[in-house]
């Protein structure tokens, strides 16, 4: 049993996930998107980053790794990932009270080349719909 204070994930894949996302908000602010939010968390699950693009609320999931190619990073957005992040965004609109705001879900895909200063990017907007139950507009 592990002491109070430690993850199952090792402190280097956070700190790779943090610098990533740190590196993709700058990268969405430099295509003109205003992030509002950052590891927006609630108790069953997180949104990675917040944006606004045009008049569109953006969910923003990243993924990142030194090694895969960035079609394989784009692909662990699984189906069960998709539920996952609309029931978050059902959650977090329901909060806001936003039911009138449209949402859209991209996916930004960051790999790392170990010979290189600067991160490879994939964004792929509108990377799928709603899932599930509730069923948002984008």
């Amino acid at each position: 049993m592990l002491p109070d204070g430690f993850t199952r994930f090792p402190w280097y894949r956070r700190w790779f996930g943090r610098r990533s996302e740190r590196w993709a908000a700058k990268f969405l602010r430099r295509s003109g998107f205003w992030i509002i939010g950052q590891n927006i968390q609630d108790t069953l699950g997180e949104i990675d980053l917040l944006a606004i693009d045009g008049g569109c609320v953006v969910i923003v999931e990243v993924r990142s790794s030194e090694s895969r190619s960035l079609d394989d990073l784009a692909r662990t957005v699984n189906l069960e990932k998709q539920r996952r992040l609309t029931d978050a965004t059902v959650r977090f609109v329901k909060r806001r009270k936003l039911w009138n705001v449209p949402v859209r879900f991209d996916v930004l895909a960051v790999r790392w080349p170990p010979e290189s200063r600067e991160p490879e990017v994939l964004h792929l907007r509108h990377a799928f719909q709603a899932v599930g139950r509730f069923q948002l507009h984008s």
